[in-house]
């Protein structure tokens, strides 16, 4: 292969990058504008939920239950409310997601020793957020259940009320989160966020770059030329590389900056990583541009085998293993969930090569594969 036919190729393929506005867009601007756009609008953290409370009962122990919900940061609270016919029309506009209604003799009840029911009434229309929501409750309320059984164990034996807690609860639960200590959504969503838009942004670019040579006809000054299809390759997808290569660098620094993500491994590892991903995926696009003559073509099917691998089978919203049978085998075939480990292991977990060789092996070699694909694929000879 010669080089400098490469260069020329590659020269060229940068020239028509910058004179085109929107593909500069497309290749600059686009990608950090997405990684903002996710990082804002994605979030799985769910606090602040809208609260209204019915309280029949107004005695002590139902303003201290109640208040439990209303000091919670889990819970936003709207107010007191006077019936339950009430409650419904607030749910039903989604001015409140939750409900608590405290019976009439609560107080009395629990003084007496007695158990009382309280209803909780949740918005069920985002499920996640409804179990989520639910389980705040559950845990509020049991928080609850001790302290009263912890008082009236220590009236009835006689002893404090630190005695009394520990009788009641022998066995004291400690939970630790580890590598995302906080449980903060964005320090997991960041990093994927990277192989979300890296899986989109160099296929769209190649495909286009490629494709818009067939529309134009100059794909024809290429067949005449005594430059090979290995150089033309090879001068045709470096641009893109580069330019994906440098999105690497402006998404990694909106991770870590921006968004707060903490950042505990190797970054030469992350980037060598990332480097083989985006010859991946830009291989992706090379075998689109092969497969199809026009730029909108090129857009649409780009869309539909980058975008749905992305989001659906990489583990960005659901766990790998959470998946079915059919949907891990899936998952496994595609480049994006082995791409997913490796950002999540730098970022979170602090490992490096010893511990995510594997997925970068396959990486590259999905990245060959693809490229010997395009090869053969591609002819210096238009299609009749």
């Amino acid at each position: 292969m010669n080089r400098q036919r490469i260069w020329a190729v590659a020269y060229k393929e940068w020239r028509e990058i910058v004179r085109d506005r929107l593909f500069f867009t497309l290749a600059f601007v686009v990608p950090a504008l997405l990684m903002l756009l996710f990082g804002y609008g994605l979030s799985l953290d769910v606090e602040d939920i809208p609260l209204a409370i019915v309280d029949y009962d107004h005695s002590v122990e139902s303003r201290d239950y109640a208040y439990r919900f209303i000091d919670s940061r889990y819970f936003a609270f709207q107010g007191y409310v006077n019936n339950e016919q009430a409650l419904g029309a607030m749910l039903a506009s989604s001015h409140i997601r939750a409900a608590i209604i405290i019976p009439p003799q609560f107080g009395q009840r629990l003084q007496a020793g007695q158990a009382s029911t309280v209803q909780t009434l949740v918005d069920g229309t985002f499920p996640f957020r409804a179990m989520t929501a639910k389980g705040y409750v559950t845990a509020l309320n049991a928080a609850a259940n001790q302290d009263t059984l912890a008082r009236l164990l220590a009236q009835a034996k006689g002893v404090s009320l630190t005695q009394a807690r520990q009788m009641i609860q022998p066995v004291k639960l400690e939970v630790r989160y580890l590598y995302n200590q906080s449980v903060k959504s964005i320090w997991s969503l960041a990093p994927k966020l990277l192989m979300v838009i890296l899986m989109i942004s160099p296929p769209f670019l190649t495909a286009l770059g490629v494709v818009r040579e067939k529309e134009s006809g100059s794909i024809f000054n290429i067949y005449s030329a005594t430059v090979s299809r290995g150089e033309f390759l090879a001068g045709k997808l470096a641009p893109y590389v580069v330019i994906s290569s440098l999105n690497i660098l402006i998404l990694w620094l909106l991770a870590v900056g921006l968004f707060d993500a903490p950042f505990k491994g190797s970054w030469l590892f992350f980037m060598l990583a990332s480097l083989i991903y985006v010859i991946c995926t830009t291989g992706i696009g090379l075998l689109v541009s092969v497969a199809v003559r026009t730029q909108v073509a090129a857009m649409i099917v780009t869309a539909i085998v980058t975008v749905i691998p992305a989001v659906l089978y990489s583990g960005v919203l659901i766990p790998i293993p959470s998946l079915g049978p059919t949907a891990q085998l899936i998952a496994h075939l595609l480049p994006a969930m082995y791409y997913t480990n490796i950002v999540v292991g730098c970022f979170l977990k602090g490992v490096g090569f010893s511990a995510l060789w594997p997925d970068m092996l396959v990486l590259a070699g999905y990245a060959t594969t693809l490229f010997s694909i395009g090869y053969l694929m591609f002819h210096k000879r238009p299609n009749t």
